[in-house]
């Protein structure tokens, strides 16, 4: 493999004139320039990408965690950022936490992320007082996505999920639903994030403001996933009355649910409606009513947002400017105001009036 002595011996120079005649610096003749040039050419060298980084400060890296890349949102949230990073000219370290506690401490609390990365992003991950002291101690930019935890210094993007679980709610409850189930996070999770926390919040919200009173028996605990909708429903089944509506915290529990209902023998929405949070990608394909959320311009508006400050280029032409995060330190300013993006109500097959009597 072509070195840059090789290419500095061929050109008759330094090694240091090689490496500032390839980075395009002034304080090397055109003569020489040209010379190093046709070495480099002759030899098929090529700048290591890493290497030029890291000479100038920086390693063009940007780490992202999240709890489990599995779930829809964080894939599509991830892929989202890794799209503008690369038309950035970054590169994305994902750290996987898996759900688990080790890894998130391993992570954010060891020397991990020193001199690896230019900027941090945590997706809907949270954090202890121990975890915030060694993020301000790496004295990095960085910003949040989603509920989780708030960072001094750090803006902020997500949705209001106590918002779009009042939409939710008032939507089966405008439809003339009145015995509304809820099925939401696991407390025992390991890495259990505020969402579930907040759109439950905005489930018994919307409950009181009709008049009723949120009924702990209808209200269900389970995972994220469609394994744990389905579990949650069997069990919610099981308890007698079924209801006549289900608000699931996210899209993947309501089409666990969906498929619970249908082995009991029960219709949706002619017997049960069915209403979820995101618009997963088979949502449509399943007729699921939800509430939309963006979670792709989350992550594109999040990358944005956090390579202003290493003065990297917009990679959309019409991309706004927005304010810039600072490094956390000793004397780290308050948080900025989150980055609110607006949530939809997108309605389909699976909600509908209550069966009469």
């Amino acid at each position: 493999m072509t070195r840059i002595d090789d290419v500095a011996r061929l050109a008759g120079v330094s090694t240091a004139t090689v490496s500032r005649a390839l980075r395009g610096l002034p304080t090397v003749s055109a003569a020489t320039r040209r010379r190093v040039l046709a070495a480099a050419e002759q030899l098929q060298y090529a700048v290591s990408p890493s290497a030029s980084r890291l000479a100038g400060g920086r390693t063009g890296t940007v780490a992202v965690v999240v709890p489990r890349i599995t779930r829809w949102f964080f894939g599509t949230v991830v892929e989202a950022v890794e799209e503008f990073l690369h038309h950035a000219g970054y590169d994305l370290l994902l750290y996987n936490l898996g759900g688990r506690e080790q890894v998130r401490q391993r992570v954010l609390r060891t020397a991990n992320l020193h001199k690896r990365v230019d900027a941090i992003m945590l997706v809907a991950t949270p954090l202890r007082p121990a975890d915030l002291t060694a993020l301000a101690e790496l004295d990095l930019p960085g910003i949040t996505i989603s509920s989780g935890s708030t960072v001094p210094g750090w803006p902020c993007v997500r949705i209001d999920d106590v918002a779009a679980a009042r939409t939710a709610t008032r939507h089966l409850l405008d439809l003339g639903h009145r015995r509304i189930a809820h099925i939401s996070g696991d407390p025992d999770d390991e890495l259990a994030f505020t969402t579930h926390t907040d759109r439950r919040r905005g489930y018994q919200e919307a409950l009181r403001r009709a008049g009723l009173h949120p009924d702990p028996r209808l209200d269900m605990e389970a995972q994220f996933t469609i394994h744990g909708g389905n579990q949650a429903t069997v069990e919610l089944l099981a308890r007698g009355e079924p209801p006549t509506a289900i608000f699931a915290a996210c899209d993947e529990i309501a089409m666990g649910a969906m498929t619970a209902l249908r082995d009991a023998g029960l219709r949706v929405p002619q017997d049960v409606s069915v209403i979820g949070v995101d618009d997963h990608d088979l949502s449509a394909v399943l007729g699921l009513t939800t509430i939309a959320q963006p979670a792709a311009e989350q992550g594109r508006l999040a990358a944005r947002m956090l390579l202003d400050p290493l003065g990297a280029a917009a990679a959309e032409p019409d991309a706004g400017r927005v304010p810039a995060p600072r490094g956390t330190g000793v004397d780290a300013p308050a948080p900025h105001p989150p980055v609110i993006l607006p949530t939809r109500l997108v309605v389909r097959e699976s909600t509908g009036p209550p069966r009469a009597n």
